[in-house]
């Protein structure tokens, strides 16, 4: 790596590390990675997506920065070495500290060079012995290969950072399944969701809601209609949910029958408009069971709707959603807690 592609790693590091503390984004390796490759606007679909999500949440929520960091960064494109580090801080580091170390042998070595040449004029006015002249030589040489030893050693840093890159993109390729999303409904799974919520009320939020869902009666679908029947249900229930959600809103299956949502930027009179709002567009969802060849139009939906205080930890903010929720079932389920003031 030239001293030019260097100073440009430096200066892009320089870009991106303020924007990352702006965002309140974590220091972790694929952020580094990510966040770099946004400040060297190479690609500009990245740039646009970050921006979006920035715009919507204020920040880029752990699940997104994992989906665009493998979308835009650990994918074979044309980066440099440093843009697909795994540890781009640690890399850079070491990379920096080995370049100060190779220029400071080179200067000494100039030093040195330089000292030997003027000894060699001085033979040549001088006319001294054939050993003396050989000493020279030798000394020559020996610095030579000190040198070289010290480039070999920078070099060998920037070849250990290809090959750890090379495994990584071998890793990714070999991943059968995305560990972000549930496979059966296909929106984002129980993992990412306590990544997200984490990471967002970490971050002190100024408005952020959690709407946690429960579909009615599921146990019954399974128990008349078959399990298969009861994916179906769970697939139509994720898919209707996904249409109603919007900028700033993110769905979750939280676990079996269970679905979460977090909004951001939003207060609780706009979280449960929006909470009731899916509950009406779920009552609309009809299945045909082709075994019985009778139609299934009855799904609904239990919604427990809670906003984020800084007194509330990210367990607490989901047991007063939770609590909501079996509140909402208690009283008839289908319908939205605490009820509209």
């Amino acid at each position: 790596m030239s001293k030019e592609l260097m100073q440009v790693a430096a200066l892009n590091l320089k870009k991106a590390v303020p924007l990352m503390l702006k965002h309140q984004i974590p220091t972790t390796p694929t952020n580094y990675a990510l966040w770099y490759a946004y400040v060297g606007e190479q690609q500009p679909q990245l740039n646009e997506q970050l921006d979006t999500i920035i715009n919507e949440h204020s920040t880029c929520p752990p699940s997104n920065s994992t989906l665009l960091y493998r979308e835009f960064v650990a994918d074979p494109v044309e980066l440099d070495v440093i843009d697909m580090r795994q540890n781009l801080e640690a890399m850079a580091t070491e990379l920096s500290q080995s370049l100060k170390d190779t220029n400071t042998d080179a200067t000494h070595f100039q030093k040195r060079i330089d000292s030997n040449f003027d000894k060699l004029n001085r033979i040549e006015e001088e006319g001294v012995s054939l050993e003396k002249v050989l000493g020279v030589v030798r000394n020559l040489v020996k610095e030579s290969d000190e040198i070289r030893s010290s480039t070999e050693y920078f070099t060998g840093h920037l070849k250990r950072a290809q090959q750890e890159i090379d495994a990584l993109k071998a890793q990714l390729k070999k991943s059968e399944k995305d560990v972000l999303f549930d496979a059966l409904t296909g929106v984002l799974n129980r993992r990412a969701f306590d990544s997200d919520l984490k990471g967002s009320l970490s971050q002190s939020p100024d408005g952020l809601c959690l709407i946690l869902i429960d579909i009615d009666h599921f146990k019954a679908f399974n128990d008349n209609y078959g399990h298969q029947l009861g994916d179906q249900v769970l697939k139509a229930v994720a898919k209707r949910l996904g249409e109603s959600c919007r900028e700033g809103t993110k769905l979750y299956r939280y676990g079996g029958e269970e679905f979460a949502v977090i909004t951001a930027n939003s207060q609780l009179r706009k979280a449960r408009h929006l909470a009731e709002a899916m509950r009406r567009a779920l009552e609309k969802v009809s299945l045909k069971d082709r075994r019985k060849d009778a139609m299934i139009n009855n799904i609904t939906a239990s919604f427990g709707v809670a906003q984020w205080d800084p007194s509330l930890s990210a367990t607490q903010l989901i047991e007063q959603s939770d609590k909501l929720l079996y509140e909402a079932k208690r009283l008839g389920r289908n319908r939205v807690m605490p009820i509209a003031s």
